[in-house]
């Protein structure tokens, strides 16, 4: 049997590897919470409702490439979905390279995602 919260979580992040914003906002509730516990490289942030949802996704789109993203792991407890996963990505003003490896832990009610927290690790790389 699929977990319903993890079907939302994975409709969330097929909108985000075609970079559809609008489609990624649809997945999130009015009143979702989303915060980013930052590393010296990119800063922490916290984003609230759909806006704030919008304005994470578009800082991402419009200010890095992303090279690989991928998906390692789910851990499914309930309407809480815990995702680890890795990514390389190039900041597109400047060049450099980044590579994170990150937990994301979903809290997902009524098929909409109210809570996502993020921690990261990052480093720069050289090619």
């Amino acid at each position: 049997m699929k977990n319903p919260a993890k079907s939302v979580v994975e409709k969330m992040f097929s909108a985000f590897s075609s970079g559809d914003v609008e489609k990624l906002v649809e997945t999130v509730s009015e009143d979702t919470k989303w915060e980013y516990h930052g590393t010296h490289i990119i800063p922490k942030g916290k984003f609230e409702k759909k806006e704030g949802v919008r304005k994470f996704f578009t800082n991402i789109f419009e200010r890095t490439e992303m090279i690989t993203f991928d998906i390692q792991q789910y851990i499914l407890d309930g309407n809480m979905v815990v995702v680890l996963g890795q990514e390389h990505q190039r900041v597109k003003r400047s060049g450099r390279e980044l590579k994170q490896k990150w937990v994301q832990i979903y809290t997902v009610e009524n098929d909409l995602i109210t809570k996502m927290e993020e921690f990261a690790t990052s480093e720069e790389v050289n090619n």
